[in-house]
């Protein structure tokens, strides 16, 4: 039975009672329903009058300053569902796809039930915690990534207060080695390509550092063999059962005017798709204008040209190399050859300088190193 001595008004804003298995509970009204009318009780409990008593009176302090908000009934995964739907219209759909796959193999299995209003930092942090035994730092960083933008999203919305995952600790993440090729491996690697049915692609991709995706959504209309150019607007992707377009990864187009070499072999590949169109002619299928295909028209994909190229770098002795690394390999080579960094930066699409300088700071040091002993030899010499 209800302590009937204990039962009292909260500065005229609520009820304080205890119940009969002991708990105390306070009762505030929070609102009126707009459709019946009537008062919106909460209650809020503990173990003691004095806890309830201050739940209570957050509560209508809350309401005076008019930033009350009732918590949200939601659940980490119904949110999360939400989320993804409704608010990533201005997110890639390679990112959509990528957010998908970490909420559900990673976050919902875990968090999934937990309530969006009672989730706390020290759940996230826990998470975490036991991430990091099977997985990398940079994967754990991913995944908060995704947490972090959905409940920063929640936030926004006024569903909860504070961002929980806001002050967590992630494990530090390792910076991964580059491995682009060098002066000893460019050569063996060209020498093994001639005659490949991908021969022009790897050149080109070699010196222009064009992504995967870039370079086999280059089209035709990109190409100004009179000015020597190349226009990079965009990238054809790979998503789960089909391709499409999309933007670039920084959304920022470029403009790049490569080596001669690049520009003679885009004229080969040319000439070479005009022949296979007239051997094809009814069979053949270009519509988008694509500058790299096979006999029949057919874009390269990216499980073909990957297949590949592992095939030719293990021939060689080198099976780590990634297709990346032609990324890589151009970079390195061109500030090798005495770029200066904001070129570099512009022809890669990287959307900072300092960014490049980041990546590649190896290679910067090495010539930094160089620059100095030869200003060495020229002090010696004076």
């Amino acid at each position: 039975m209800a302590n009937k001595k204990n039962t009292r008004n909260a500065h005229g804003s609520g009820t304080i009672r205890q119940r009969p298995d002991g708990r105390w509970e306070a009762r505030c009204t929070v609102g009126t329903d707009p459709s019946t009318g009537k008062a919106i009780r909460k209650s809020v409990y503990g173990s003691g009058q004095q806890e309830v008593r201050k739940k209570m009176n957050a509560i209508t302090a809350a309401i005076d300053n008019g930033d009350y908000k009732e918590p949200s009934k939601l659940t980490i995964s119904e949110w999360l569902d939400i989320w993804i739907e409704e608010y990533s219209l201005s997110l890639k759909p390679l990112t959509v796809k990528s957010y998908k796959t970490q909420i559900e193999t990673h976050i919902k299995p875990t968090l999934g039930r937990v309530k969006l209003s009672a989730l706390a930092p020290h759940h996230i942090q826990k998470f975490y915690n036991k991430l990091n035994a099977d997985y990398s730092p940079k994967t754990i960083k991913n995944i908060h990534g995704v947490l972090h933008k959905g409940l920063q999203q929640a936030v926004i919305l006024g569903y909860i207060r504070v961002n929980p995952a806001e002050g967590c600790k992630l494990p530090k993440v390792v910076k991964t080695q580059i491995m682009p090729m060098d002066k000893t491996i460019i050569p063996a690697f060209l020498e093994a390509i001639k005659g490949h049915q991908f021969e022009n692609i790897f050149i080109v991709d070699l010196f222009t550092g064009l992504r995967q995706s870039e370079i086999i959504g280059l089209t035709w209309d990109c190409i100004d063999f009179d000015a020597g150019t190349i226009y990079i607007y965009r990238q054809y992707q790979r998503l789960i059962g089909s391709y499409q377009w999309a933007t670039l990864k920084n959304g920022k187009t470029r403009l790049i005017k490569p080596a001669k070499l690049v520009m003679d072999t885009l004229k080969a590949e040319k000439i070479k798709q005009t022949e296979n169109r007239l051997r094809a002619g009814s069979a053949w299928q270009n519509p988008e204008n694509f500058v790299f295909t096979n006999e029949l028209g057919e874009y390269v994909k990216h499980p073909t040209l990957l297949k590949h190229y592992k095939k030719v770098v293990t021939g060689i002795g080198y099976p780590e190399l990634r297709f990346h690394d032609l990324r890589h390999s151009f970079a390195v080579v061109s500030l090798q050859a005495g770029d200066d960094i904001k070129t570099v930066q512009e022809n890669l699409g990287h959307h900072s300088a300092s960014f490049t300088m980041d990546t590649y700071a190896h290679v910067t040091d090495a010539m930094r190193k160089e620059s100095s002993e030869r200003m060495d030899t020229l002090i010696q010499s004076l």
